[in-house]
């Protein structure tokens, strides 16, 4: 776990991070990640995606899968951004991503500081 994240740890809670991709792109949807990790993870890269190669990226997958307690993805369309905007839709699929998850959270998250605003 990064010292940073240290402070908020509570080992009696399941925890959830979630994280979207999409929201510089012109056209498409934007997509969202749920995650649930055990307290004892060892996945040396995962890290920032934007620091990894591709390459990279694509050989954490199988691993998060393998790992993970619990994981989701979704997305919200190009006619939801249309309709709600960017940073509304990043919310939509984020929420959507963790309403998926098998496990539940008493915790999640995010990479933003905004709340869920619809």
């Amino acid at each position: 776990m990064k010292a940073s994240l240290l402070p908020y740890f509570k080992a009696h809670l399941l925890e959830a991070g979630v994280d979207e991709v999409g929201r510089g792109c012109l056209a498409g949807p934007v997509v969202a990640a749920a995650v649930i990790f055990p307290n004892n993870i060892d996945i040396p890269l995962l890290t920032d995606s934007k620091k990894l190669s591709e390459r990279q990226r694509d050989d954490l997958i199988p691993l998060i899968k393998e790992q993970a307690t619990a994981y989701a993805i979704a997305s919200a369309s190009h006619e939801e951004i249309d309709e709600i905007n960017i940073l509304k839709a990043s919310f939509l699929a984020m929420h959507r991503a963790t309403a998926k998850l098998r496990s539940q959270s008493d915790w999640l998250p995010t990479l933003n500081t905004l709340e869920f605003v619809f």
